[in-house]
């Protein structure tokens, strides 16, 4: 599993990066501390986080706690979890976890007109990709689907304090599309908590890097890119080193289900109701943090490529860079990304 190649399709990491290094001043001299690696299964995916320090002793303990704080927090797959509280009753005390998870949502439906929108809960099971599967399979009935809709709008959310309640009862919230993004990020954080300043940690193909590896170069992360004329994707490797930053990606090809010749993904559009089923393969979200790529690569997804790119140009506040590989009309796989993001592959 573990190569040097983070794709459209998977991000993994790579322990060396390319390029001359930029060296600040007061950065410790990475040659005398030693790489340790922890990885795991957590959140329905893998994790692997790198990291050099002189102290050799894993960490690997403090972050499957960690792992397991936001799970009882966020995962819709453990019972009694805060989420499945809500879903449940309409109505939870929120811990510092989901509460920040929620805040992050409502912000990013707000900026994204709706196209990013946690309640969607009730469509993402309708389509057949939550916990649990409807009675039927491929495409929902019509009818069903504008049931869901009326279940669906960050509108019907009330966050006071630490309590969210739902104004409409039936709403659920569904948070997949943002945790593992957040979960990179309070992972880093007890990084640096240790003292550690070079580090990188991938959940689930979402990752932040900081620092430098022990050649004493910025991480580096592969890209999957699409060779010229390539009608099969059968792609070519690229390279974005991160400088502090998070990189997430979202596509056709994690969950997905197929139906004459369309590909139905497990992205939702909370405004129609309707799975992704358009022509882009993926969108790759370079961001400040992981939190925020991974916030900004569901709706990017469903903007389309042209919409999305001039979205992120009228939004320069956010930061955010994107890479999307596509299907041309003549059948080709095509890439186009912001000037930003093209600035930056190897």
């Amino acid at each position: 599993m573990m190569k040097c190649l983070i794709g459209a399709a998977l991000l993994l990491l790579c322990a060396n990066s390319f390029g001359a290094p930029r060296i600040a001043g007061n950065v410790s001299d990475t040659a005398q501390l030693k790489l340790i690696t922890c990885q795991g299964k957590a959140q329905g995916t893998y994790f692997v986080v790198k990291y050099l320090a002189a102290d050799t002793t894993s960490l690997q303990p403090a972050i499957d706690s960690l792992f397991a704080v936001i799970d009882q927090s966020l995962s819709l797959y453990k019972p009694g979890s805060l989420i499945n509280q809500f879903n449940a009753a309409g109505s939870v005390v929120m811990d510092e976890h989901m509460k920040a998870v929620v805040q992050k949502a409502l912000s990013t439906n707000a900026i994204t007109g709706g196209l990013f929108d946690i309640t969607v809960q009730p469509l993402v099971y309708l389509w057949g990709f939550g916990v649990q599967k409807p009675s039927f399979k491929g495409i929902p009935p019509a009818d069903s689907v504008k049931a869901a809709l009326r279940l669906t709008g960050s509108v019907y959310l009330s966050l006071k304090g630490n309590k969210l309640t739902t104004t409409k009862k039936g709403v659920k919230i569904d948070c997949n599309g943002i945790a593992q993004g957040y979960t990179v990020d309070v992972i880093g954080k007890l990084l640096e908590q240790r003292g550690i300043q070079n580090y990188l940690v991938d959940v689930g193909g979402e990752l932040y890097a900081k620092g430098y590896n022990q050649q004493h170069k910025r991480w580096g992360v592969g890209i999957e890119r699409p060779a010229p004329g390539d009608t099969t994707y059968e792609p070519v490797s690229g390279m974005v080193r991160l400088a502090e930053e998070g990189i997430a990606t979202s596509g056709n090809y994690r969950r997905f289900f197929d139906q004459g010749k369309t590909r139905y993904a497990h992205t939702i559009n909370p405004l129609t109701g309707q799975a992704l089923h358009n022509h882009i393969i993926s969108v790759t979200v370079l961001a400040p943090d992981c939190f925020t790529a991974d916030a900004f690569d569901n709706p990017l997804i469903l903007m389309g490529v042209k919409d999305g790119i001039a979205w992120l140009e009228k939004h320069p506040e956010l930061k955010l860079e994107a890479l999307y590989i596509f299907r041309g009309n003549d059948g080709t796989i095509r890439e186009a990304f912001t000037k930003g993001f093209g600035a930056r592959l190897q």
